[in-house]
């Protein structure tokens, strides 16, 4: 459906106002989208992401600092997620041996296996929803890039 007939804007003043527009709109569609998958498992995009940043270091740890680096929205208060996770046993927080100002975090087992179930569900999500070709794909990647200079 076009981008006028979901909003009901009849006219945009140019193209790249519209462009500008789409971004948004179709990023809270996803989000929206995200928010109610994650929902089954007890997660919000945010935690979602968190789990994500920490399996791409497992076995290794990280600092709040880094994971905050990472983070797709970085305006998320990355304390408040990671306590949220630690309470829900799918990562651990730790002192750093080496320097008690520092706190190590990494994943849990639990972690793990909820973040494999959730990317079963994500493969055939992304299956159903093949709306733009591999080539498709690749320009879009190349003018949000763009846009964001």
């Amino acid at each position: 459906m076009r981008l006028e007939d979901e909003i009901k804007q009849r006219k945009f003043p140019n193209e790249l106002e519209k462009a500008l527009v789409n971004v948004l709109f179709t990023s809270n569609h996803f989000y929206s989208v995200n928010l109610k998958r994650f929902k089954n498992y007890g997660l919000s995009p945010e935690q979602y992401n968190v789990l994500r940043i920490l399996r791409g270091s497992h076995p290794n740890c990280m600092r709040l600092s880094d994971i905050s680096e990472r983070m797709l929205d970085r305006n998320s208060n990355a304390t408040r997620l990671v306590e949220k996770l630690r309470l829900k046993n799918l990562i651990t927080r730790e002192s750093c041996p080496s320097d008690r100002r520092q706190v190590d975090i990494s994943i849990t087992e639990k972690g793990l296996e909820v973040l494999s179930q959730i990317d079963i569900e994500s493969l055939e999500w992304f299956e159903a929803n093949k709306n733009l070709t591999k080539e498709e794909a690749e320009t879009l990647n190349f003018l949000l890039d763009k846009m964001r200079g």
